[in-house]
């Protein structure tokens, strides 16, 4: 009788720690994925950051356009069409180049991640309709 005890109570503690073990397993996934999710999260803000340096040496280069042009006003008045075209087309192409590559790079941490990237989408979602219902 003593030796079904024991074995029921090997059984249950067996289970007990397997089931454990299995709560282990998942609180680590868990905050392996919340990890994974801040890295995204700074990854995304350093893009951004960037973008907004590029649009800032973008602006800067424009300002120096301005000065040059102010220099010798005639010539800047025959010519101010043609060089504000020419401005125009680069900075349109450096930003178009920088969306691009930020929009390349999202795409790829989302392949690479796509549950760390579903579940920020998510929470974003959740904030976003929470903010609308409170407005």
């Amino acid at each position: 009788m003593a030796d079904i005890k024991d074995r029921m109570k090997n059984g249950i503690d067996n289970a007990a720690d397997a089931a454990k073990n299995a709560t282990d397993r998942a609180a680590g996934a868990t905050q392996g994925a919340k990890q994974e999710g801040q890295n995204i999260v700074d990854r995304v803000k350093d893009n951004a950051q960037g973008l907004i340096d590029r649009a800032g040496d973008v602006a800067g280069h424009a300002r120096e356009k301005v000065q040059e042009w102010a220099g010798d006003a005639r010539d800047a008045a025959r010519n101010a069409g043609g060089k504000a075209e020419q401005w125009a087309e680069d900075a349109y192409s450096a930003t178009t180049d920088s969306v691009g590559d930020f929009g390349r790079e999202v795409t790829s941490l989302v392949r690479k991640h796509p549950l760390p990237a579903l579940l920020i989408g998510f929470g974003v979602g959740l904030l976003i309709g929470r903010t609308a219902r409170v407005l």
